[in-house]
């Protein structure tokens, strides 16, 4: 099993070894056939130069790798998000806050992370640089999430201790629940957007995948220029809720099973689970019928750029995004109204309740053949891409925070709890989340 940052930072403060040393070991991963497809660009020697900074060690991240998805300003660096229709734009003149913040940290960037073409699938198929597979099944190459793909591949195998990426329906949660690793999505105005290509400028959020839930609290105290007020309070001071309506339809078996032990798991170590029906959550399909935010907003920034270049577009990337033409503006400010009304209605339901437990997302990774790029592959595509996108789209509309955990057994393929709330509920869920994770690790060294 991989070492999370803490362990590597208490390594090298130790002095059991030191971040030149560290690194080295990631860049071997990087550059290992696991992490195929995973970068788009590589930035080596300027990591190497970033651990071996004399105050590295000091600072949070040590000097260890990171990677950045493909979404974000890194200066000198251009800012493609995946695509090919991107490529030649002017390098970005400076860093975004995000990469900064991270940087200042002692961050050593590994390189930038393929992605889906500009942020838009939960699969995470990418025609133009290759698919990184999901780093978790070394004899069936399967479905990595999306759309942070490489961002999920180089931290769950190896190449970085945290990866930069972006969640704007699920973008960091599924990729995290199908690779087995955390993925924490934070309320988004609590980190800024600057200098990230944006997809949805009301639901984008700013955030990261890591190894281990106390990564993500540090990462997202970087990331948010905060600190987290932590509880050591076990779980049954809190009160927790399973949502039934839509959020456990169709679990396949195995997500079925590994959900099922982990609530025995928790309730065993004190917890107190309700299940409780959300109606409201049956009303997302109406109130997004005319193709949401991310259609109406993408379509937007993009409409210049497909009437020049639209041949050179992911061709399901694109059908998405022209969904948002045909909204009207009255459309569009209903549905600003709907959603506020849907989140009035949502909070009241979960007055009471620390946090909401549910499955990531209700299927493990297929394989990635079964939505390679091809027409004849759509249908599927396009099918997995609404199961992938269902449960954590919500907390997006929400307004809310959350963050998806491994819950399987050790020789299982990965699946995902997520605990979440609504909006600036996040250093709640990260306490439930810390002691889930112990609860769940006492479990599997039994």
């Amino acid at each position: 099993m991989l070492s999370d940052l803490h362990a590597a930072r208490a390594r090298i403060l130790s002095g059991q070894t030191n971040a030149p040393a560290e690194l080295d070991q990631t860049l071997a991963a990087a550059r290992s056939p696991a992490c195929s497809h995973a970068f788009v660009q590589t930035t080596f020697d300027d990591a190497r130069q970033a651990a071996c900074h004399p105050l590295a060690p000091q600072r949070p991240l040590a000097g260890l790798a990171v990677s950045v998805k493909d979404l974000f300003d890194v200066a000198g660096q251009v800012t493609a998000a995946g695509s090919a229709v991107l490529a030649d734009v002017a390098p970005a003149s400076r860093d975004c806050t995000a990469v900064a913040r991270l940087r200042g940290a002692g961050a050593a960037l590994v390189g930038r992370t393929n992605m889906t073409e500009f942020a838009f699938s939960g699969v995470g198929v990418n025609p133009h640089h290759g698919t990184p597979a999901n780093a978790c099944d070394a004899t069936v190459a399967r479905v990595p999430g999306g759309s942070s793909s490489g961002a999920a591949v180089s931290v769950a195998a190896g190449a970085a201790f945290v990866g930069l990426g972006s969640d704007t329906g699920g973008s960091i949660r599924i990729p995290a629940a199908l690779n087995g690793i955390v993925g924490f999505k934070n309320t988004a105005r609590l980190v800024p957007t600057d200098g990230a290509l944006p997809l949805s400028t009301t639901l984008d959020t700013v955030c990261a995948m890591t190894r281990s839930v106390r990564d993500a609290i540090t990462v997202h105290e970087i990331l948010a220029a905060r600190t987290v007020t932590r509880s050591q309070a076990s779980l049954s001071s809190y009160r927790l809720a399973v949502a039934t309506t839509l959020m456990l339809d169709g679990l396949t078996p195995p997500v079925a099973a590994a959900f099922e032990r982990t609530l025995k798991t928790l309730r065993d170590a004190g917890a107190h689970i309700d299940p409780m029906p959300l109606p409201p959550l049956q009303d997302l399909g109406t109130i997004q019928s005319t193709g949401g935010f991310s259609a109406a907003e993408s379509y937007a920034w993009h409409r210049e750029l497909i009437t020049q270049r639209g041949d050179r577009y992911d061709p399901r990337v694109r059908a998405r995004i022209e969904r948002g033409a045909a909204m009207k503006a009255w459309e569009y400010l209903d549905l600003v109204q709907a959603r506020q009304a849907w989140m009035a209605n949502v909070g009241l339901a979960l007055a009471g309740y620390d946090a909401v437990l549910s499955p990531t997302v209700p299927i493990i990774a297929p394989p990635l053949a079964d939505v390679a790029p091809g027409q004849e592959r759509d249908e599927e595509f396009f099918r997995i891409n609404a199961l992938l996108l269902r449960n954590p789209s919500v907390v997006n509309m929400l307004d809310g925070c959350a963050i998806s955990i491994p819950c399987q057994q050790p020789g299982e393929l990965p699946v995902g709890l997520m605990i979440w709330h609504g909006a600036l509920r996040d250093d709640t869920v990260l306490n439930i989340a810390m002691q889930a994770e112990a609860a769940l690790a006492l479990r599997s060294a039994a």
